[in-house]
């Protein structure tokens, strides 16, 4: 399973771990995760709307941060949830980048069975690491 919830870490949050096998894997992933804590099925959400947004940030950390932060800022203001993330990670100097195409759809409550309503990423126990396999994640969402 590329990412499982953790019921027993923030009793108020939601926690989960993401994993992939490279970084733009383990990106969606974590976004997926995301869409799902917010709708029960995430193969509910058709792709039929597109945004494109840029990222930068020092460590990847905070480039993970931002992207799922962008994904939220989406629902807020426009309503969209997004199932399918087209995605493009690279290293700088000094800094990583992610350029991220998201497809998706209005929040639609007649078609969607909503579940929390994610207000924002917790910077608290906010993991990113290289394991045997991949990458690995650790993430608190605020509902």
């Amino acid at each position: 399973m590329p990412y499982r919830f953790l019921e027993d870490v923030a009793i108020a949050d939601v926690a989960f771990e993401a994993e992939g096998k490279t970084l733009s894997e383990l990106f969606q992933q974590a976004a997926l995760a995301l869409t799902n804590t917010m709708v029960t099925d995430v193969a509910t959400v058709a792709k039929k709307t597109v945004r494109s947004f840029e990222a930068e940030a020092a460590n990847l950390e905070m480039l993970l941060f931002h992207f799922l932060q962008e994904l939220i800022f989406y629902k807020d203001a426009e309503l969209l949830l997004f199932s399918r993330f087209d995605l493009a990670i690279e290293q700088g100097i000094g800094k990583w980048r992610l350029r991220a195409s998201a497809s998706g759809e209005e929040i639609s409550p007649d078609k969607h069975e909503l579940l929390a309503d994610v207000k924002a990423v917790s910077l608290h126990d906010f993991k990113v690491g290289k394991t045997a396999g991949g990458w690995t994640a650790s993430i608190i969402l605020d509902v």
